[in-house]
């Protein structure tokens, strides 16, 4: 006892060493908690286009004789059928398009009204189809923005389109809202003096803008320099376009996602006043269904033209909409044979949206 006591006051008076309280292990509790986990969510998988869609249009450009391309895209359901829709090919007046997107757009930021007066003189003549022109004496035509905007996408007039195309900058402002609005494998050529120079073979005389001097300055040419000229062209067209971007680009308009809602509005509704290729894609467009659209057609070249165009929007009456794009590059068939084709586009798309979509794979082509 006596060792024991002196070896527990050592331990009391060891100043090095301290006692260490180790904690009763912890109790389990008597239930558990359980978290549920949500299952993982599943891979949308994109949207699948009809399949009787994909046949027709598949063997409508394939059964054409010439350089087409097709595209269609559901607006509602964001699926896009094609048959080379990839292609750059010539746009011509369908280039319109995008003059007017850019006035708009110029108009919702402020930098222009519809109704800012512009004075229209001789100088601003340019070829071919120009009807404004009868209406400019020698003092000049007095319009505004908003009716140069009109008949150049109503009556496709090329004076209209190129005098809001340098009162909003020229053709580097359109190209800047191809940019910015992200539309895609879209070009915008020179304007359409110089556009339409190249294609012939000519340099641009300011005299080309009265009468037929310019037809009578391109039948002097040599028929191998303009075929040469025309060849240049459709190989590697300035103004091209793929069908599927701009079928993309229609898409964006609707759904409101280039202008605002009031521009899109009056753009659309200005479209669905076209007067322009009533026998393209309109003449199969039903009864009850709404069209907007912008044509374009090149210069021909013995039977053969560059560009013969068609681009709108396709709307149910049930509410769903179609952006549909198709662009004859260039072709030696007939126009009545091109407007077919059009319309059998139209035929499909209705029928397909309808459910009544029978392939035409393996039959005979467009006569």
């Amino acid at each position: 006892m006596t060792l024991l006591a002196a070896a527990l006051c050592a331990c009391g008076h060891d100043t090095s060493r301290h006692l260490v309280l180790i904690p009763p292990a912890p109790v389990q509790p008597p239930y558990q908690v359980v978290v549920p986990v949500p299952p993982p969510t599943p891979r949308q998988l994109p949207p699948r286009a009809p399949e009787a869609l994909v046949a027709n249009v598949t063997a409508l450009g394939r059964n054409f004789n010439g350089r087409v391309g097709i595209a269609v895209r559901s607006i509602d359901q964001g699926w896009t059928v094609s048959s080379n829709g990839d292609a750059r090919l010539p746009q011509q007046s369908v280039s319109k398009l995008w003059v007017a997107m850019t006035v708009l757009d110029y108009r919702d930021s402020g930098r222009l009204t519809l109704d800012d007066p512009i004075t229209l003189t001789k100088d601003d003549f340019t070829l071919f189809h120009q009807p404004i022109a009868a209406l400019v004496k020698d003092g000049g035509y007095h319009t505004t923005v908003g009716e140069l905007l009109r008949r150049a996408l109503t009556m496709s007039d090329n004076t209209c389109n190129d005098r809001l195309l340098r009162y909003v900058g020229g053709p580097a402002a359109v190209r800047d809202f191809i940019r910015r609005k992200g539309l895609g494998d879209i070009r915008f050529g020179p304007g359409e003096k110089l556009l339409q120079s190249a294609t012939a073979g000519l340099q641009w005389k300011p005299e080309f803008a009265f009468g037929n001097a310019f037809t009578r300055a391109r039948a002097r040419l040599p028929q191998t320099a303009r075929i040469a000229a025309f060849e240049r062209y459709v190989a590697d067209p300035p103004d091209g376009a793929a069908p599927s971007a701009i079928a993309g680009a229609l898409a964006k308009l609707k759904l409101g996602q280039l202008l605002s809602r009031q521009s899109t509005d009056y753009l659309i509704s200005t479209m669905e006043s076209s007067k322009t290729g009533r026998q393209r894609m309109h003449g199969a467009v039903p009864a009850g269904w709404d069209f907007g659209h912008k044509t374009g057609t090149g210069q021909d070249l013995a039977g053969r033209t560059a560009g013969y165009n068609d681009v709108g929007l396709l709307m149910a009456p049930d509410g769903r909409s179609y952006a549909v794009a198709i662009m004859i590059g260039d072709t030696p068939r007939a126009i009545p044979e091109r407007q077919a084709l059009m319309q059998a586009v139209v035929t499909a798309v209705v029928a397909s949206h309808r459910g009544q979509g029978d392939s035409l794979a393996g039959r005979a082509p467009i006569p």
